[in-house]
């Protein structure tokens, strides 16, 4: 089973990738969108990963209560700097989280009604791995995104 460095290792990697292509984009192309219908800004998708990061590890593993408007991530906007801090924020909390969380244990917390009765509603450790699906994921849908945006597509 992989250990919470491993782990961490890994969410380090998505979330290294994302400041990196943030910063590559800058303030003035962070919060543009594709032309395509249904796209959403680097800025949306980086505020939506750490909205997962908050609630799957906050909530569901920690049990912690945390107030999520899933929707509004999706509409965010600003500017790059404030962005990475809150990813540095988001992410030292996080780890506090998988160190204490208890892999095979039950969720600490409420788990959304999508994922009740499934296996990432049913184990911390899993619920962990949902997360880390999620990064993956959006991070390559932020370099796509990135690449569309710069032209290279």
């Amino acid at each position: 089973m992989i250990t919470t460095d491993g782990y961490l290792y890994l969410v380090d990697r998505a979330l290294d990738g994302m400041a990196a292509t943030l910063t590559e984009l800058g303030d003035e192309l962070v919060n543009a969108r594709p032309e395509a219908t249904g796209t959403n800004s680097p800025y949306a998708i980086v505020t939506h990963c750490l909205g997962v990061m908050t609630f799957w590890g906050g909530q569901v593993v920690a049990g912690r209560d945390v107030e999520r408007d899933r929707e509004a991530e999706f509409t965010a906007s600003g500017e790059v700097a404030p962005l990475l801090a809150r990813l540095r924020e988001v992410r030292e909390q996080f780890g506090a989280d998988v160190a204490a969380s208890e892999p095979a244990a039950a969720p600490a917390g409420e788990v959304p009604p999508k994922y009740r009765g499934t296996p990432i509603g049913t184990a911390q450790g899993t619920a962990l791995l949902h997360v880390y699906e999620e990064l993956a994921q959006h991070r390559g849908h932020l370099d796509l995104t990135r690449d569309v945006l710069l032209g290279r597509v």
